[in-house]
């Protein structure tokens, strides 16, 4: 029996990691066969490239176009699949995974004129779960929050240590876009969007782990 892939998305800074790792935990309290993979997987070398693409040693945000910046993430996400997750996956184990080929559907949608966002998403929708075999998503959760609290989260983290962000997380209006981006991916490939701010204040995070797992849990059966 083939097993299950939940995604958790959003933009950088709207809690994915965290809220990942209280779903782990009252998965496997539920007595849930589960796993937890983050995307990138920055502890291997099929990273590589991506790593060289975000520190901008391949060019600007711009200069590297969504296809090209696209099959960075797609080798990295086919070397973990085969590498670490297919034989478990195989047998029926839940995978709880930050981000996935779902987050290049918004992150580079937003280097394409609109009128070019479906045939990108067809392409990469191909590539990966067509070509490259990757399974596709059971659920996908897009924790919708602004990108302006977004922001003020990321600069807590980084304690106003504006060299640690990355190319993705430098550019304000690049994740302004980014929402508009994921906002139209999530209506057209049915992803499940959690309101996660109350006016410009996040949410609690106890509050968004429940509205995770009242998604999640009949998935887990």
């Amino acid at each position: 029996m083939k097993g299950k892939l939940i995604i958790i998305e959003g933009l950088d800074g709207s809690g994915k990691s965290t809220q990942i790792e209280i779903l782990r935990q009252k998965a496997q309290q539920a007595g849930k066969q589960v796993r937890q993979v983050k995307f990138p997987n920055y502890a291997e070398d099929s990273s590589a490239l991506v790593r060289a693409y975000l520190a901008g040693e391949l060019g600007s945000l711009h200069e590297i176009n969504a296809y090209a910046a696209s099959v960075l993430y797609s080798v990295d996400r086919y070397a973990t699949f085969r590498r670490h997750m297919k034989e478990d996956y195989d047998n029926g184990c839940i995978f709880l995974l930050d981000r996935y080929t779902t987050a290049n559907m918004y992150h580079q949608t937003t280097k394409l004129p609109k009128e070019e966002w479906d045939s990108f998403l067809d392409w990469l929708e191909d590539l990966e779960y067509g070509k490259m075999g990757l399974p596709k998503p059971d659920l996908v959760l897009y924790l919708d929050m602004k990108p302006q609290t977004a922001k003020k989260l990321m600069e807590n983290r980084y304690h106003g240590d504006e060299s640690k962000k990355d190319l993705h997380e430098a550019d304000f209006s690049y994740l302004l876009s980014c929402r508009d981006a994921a906002l139209y991916a999530a209506q057209r490939c049915g992803w499940e969007v959690l309101s996660c701010c109350d006016g410009e204040s996040p949410l609690p995070i106890d509050t968004i782990s429940q509205m995770i797992w009242q998604k999640v849990e009949p998935l887990l059966g």
